[in-house]
């Protein structure tokens, strides 16, 4: 990968700095938020917190406090940031050559190589000093032992689709990590071992995920083919996908129930919970409705709407079912 050619000579740094140059700091930093859809961030977060209320529960808190929850979204923002970066960088190319994301400001120079280089750079950096902090402020040491891993395997998923069409699964994994990620960063390294009703959760998040990138992907069958890459529409086509992203998402209904019920000795959750279950049910209904093997004109709607209703909904009724758990919890 060949870094562009742009160069700030030293006179113009205060120019570039002041917003003054083609291109400014602001100008650019709004471009990158939009280069790695920020407000996507809203697919992995509620499930995060989710986890970090029910760990709190676990370790006889009411609810986490403001220091536990901040350092939870930091650390998710940035996690999320270095990824998606990544992963522009990584499909420079590819984006250049597929009508539909020849447009990204990445894509057509609005953001330069150097940029996101630069943005990598800090966002891995803070994550893993936000992963640090756990160890003064809470006293657990796995959040920062594990950062870096978490980041490899997070970046991993932009080199999938070059091998494997088992990428959608795998970006299901990278999601599916957040609530895993927020127990162990919640409960100290001497509490309650990693329960199975939370991995119950983060399985749920992965096939969820899945089913809709699988639905994403209906619109790259053509390019993919002709530049060789692996995805599941373009192994099996439209039809097949479709049935295979309809299979995910039985499956998150299948884990969601049993994380509800609190299997594996966990907390079974009230009628709150149940109550954005049921919606859940019927937002993953819609969507796969959205999306029929003779049209995928809707993909972005169901995509984009229904799957923010599903975590937003789901994340707010699933969180005030465990604040309206009983004191003691037995």
């Amino acid at each position: 990968m060949a870094f562009d050619s742009e160069v700030i000579k030293p006179m113009d740094a205060f120019s570039w700095l002041s917003g003054r140059f083609p291109g400014g700091p602001w100008r650019r930093v709004r471009h990158f938020l939009e280069l790695i859809k920020f407000s996507h961030s809203i697919f992995a977060l509620p499930f995060a917190l989710i986890a970090t209320f029910l760990a709190a529960r676990r370790i006889g808190l009411l609810w986490p406090g403001w220091t536990r929850l901040a350092m939870i979204v930091l650390c998710m923002i940035l996690a999320r940031a270095f990824a998606m970066t990544f992963n522009r960088l990584a499909d420079l190319e590819l984006d250049r050559r597929n009508p539909r994301t020849q447009r990204r400001p990445s894509a057509t120079g609005d953001i330069s190589i150097r940029f996101m280089v630069g943005a990598l750079v800090i966002c891995g950096g803070l994550f893993i000093f936000s992963a640090w902090l756990f160890i003064p402020l809470l006293g657990n040491i796995y959040p920062v032992l594990l950062a870096v891993p978490v980041l490899g395997w997070i970046a991993l998923y932009s080199l999938t689709k070059r091998c494997t069409w088992l990428c959608h699964f795998y970006l299901g994994t990278s999601l599916g990590l957040a609530p895993l990620s927020a127990w162990i960063a919640i409960v100290p390294p001497h509490g309650p071992a990693l329960s199975v009703q939370v991995v119950l959760l983060g399985v749920a998040v992965a096939f969820w995920t899945a089913g809709f990138d699988i639905l994403y992907a209906l619109q790259d069958i053509a390019v993919d083919r002709r530049d060789k890459l692996f995805s599941i529409p373009a192994a099996l086509g439209i039809g097949g996908s479709l049935w295979i992203s309809r299979a995910c998402h039985i499956l998150t209904v299948l884990y969601l129930f049993g994380f509800g019920l609190g299997w594996g000795e966990g907390i079974a959750l009230g009628p709150w919970y149940w109550t954005g279950f049921v919606i859940v049910i019927l937002l993953l209904t819609v969507e796969q409705s959205l999306v029929k093997a003779e049209d995928i004109s809707r993909v972005n709607l169901a995509f984009m709407t229904v799957n923010g209703l599903v975590s937003l909904v789901f994340g707010t009724l699933s969180i005030a079912a465990i604040l309206l758990l009983p004191r003691n919890l037995g």
